[in-house]
């Protein structure tokens, strides 16, 4: 019941700028230690090693945060309050929303807007490229911002959630197969890989079951092929429900990567109306996990 809450206040709410322009946002502070830990043990030698063992102190910490939170008088509340400030449902929904509204205005502001929340280069994207872009991130997002912290919450409470968090931070962070963080950041990818590994599949099933979509082919198909070994599940659940061809060729640092095509039967010429379709879609799974949520509670 606590996580009903916490998805329902954050559904309300959302991220409230006139707080976090006054305190740094838990993720903001995650990131402050991740990078400071970075920094300080990322060179010389045996940098694989010295990852597992920051990322091991980051997961303990995170734990033991969470249960001495929880433990605290009147921790019930402080629970709700952390819970729906690390899930991001309408930030989410509102962010990809503004794609499809600057691309109503025009290309160079659905640039803009996707830009916010893709890491791939803009400047060579047409309106179909932008609203692939959103969509995708619709679909990964809905998985890494909703589902999975709703899921860790659900089987380990506050510490669960801080801890997928601290992972997720530090995978977007130093989990890059760049020279620099191949090694250090090994550990950050492989335990976010693992963390996200039932959540993708569930919010592949939430998207199916909410959309009426039961022909799994082209989900086993697809997804085990995307670049992803957690995303592409979502992904090739939501490309068939809106008929719309993702991933494929995309523009990273000036080089073009040609990734293989997420339901290439769908449609090539996306637009605002199928992100906003997206949207829906969002809301629809973020329902769907609302009612497990009270399920649980109720048992």
């Amino acid at each position: 019941m606590t996580l009903a809450l916490a998805m329902i206040l954050d559904a309300l709410f959302g991220e409230p700028d006139w707080l976090w322009r006054r305190i740094p946002h838990p993720a903001v502070v995650m990131g402050r230690i991740i990078g400071a830990a970075d920094r300080r043990f990322n060179q010389g030698t045996a940098r694989r090693a010295k990852g597992v063992l920051v990322m091991a102190a980051l997961v303990l910490a995170a734990g033991v945060l969470g249960e001495l939170i929880a433990a605290l008088p009147g921790g019930g509340v402080l629970e709700v309050i952390l819970a729906a400030i690390l899930l991001a449902q309408k930030s989410l929904v509102d962010h990809v929303r503004a794609v499809a509204t600057g691309l109503r205005r025009g290309l160079e502001e659905g640039k803009r807007a996707v830009a916010m929340i893709v890491g791939r280069d803009t400047a060579p994207m047409r309106e179909p490229d932008v609203a692939r872009a959103a969509i995708e991130s619709a679909a990964e997002n809905l998985s890494d911002g909703v589902i999975a912290p709703a899921f860790w919450f659900l089987v380990a409470g506050l510490p669960g959630i801080l801890i997928y968090k601290i992972t997720n931070t530090a995978d977007s962070m130093i989990g890059h197969m760049t020279p620099r963080h191949r090694q250090f950041g090994w550990a950050a990818a492989r335990l976010d890989d693992v963390l996200n590994l039932i959540p993708a599949r569930l919010t592949a099933l939430l998207l199916a079951l909410t959309h009426g979509w039961l022909d799994p082919a082209p989900v086993l198909r697809d997804a085990p092929r995307h670049r992803s070994p957690n995303a592409g599940w979502p992904e090739s659940v939501l490309a068939p429900i809106l008929n719309v061809a993702l991933a494929g060729p995309r523009s990273y640092n000036g080089r073009m990567v040609d990734y293989p095509w997420v339901w290439p039967e769908g449609r090539r010429d996306p637009g605002p109306d199928d992100i906003d379709a997206a949207c829906g879609a969002l809301w629809r799974a973020w329902g769907a996990m609302l009612a497990v949520a009270l399920l649980v509670g109720l048992l």
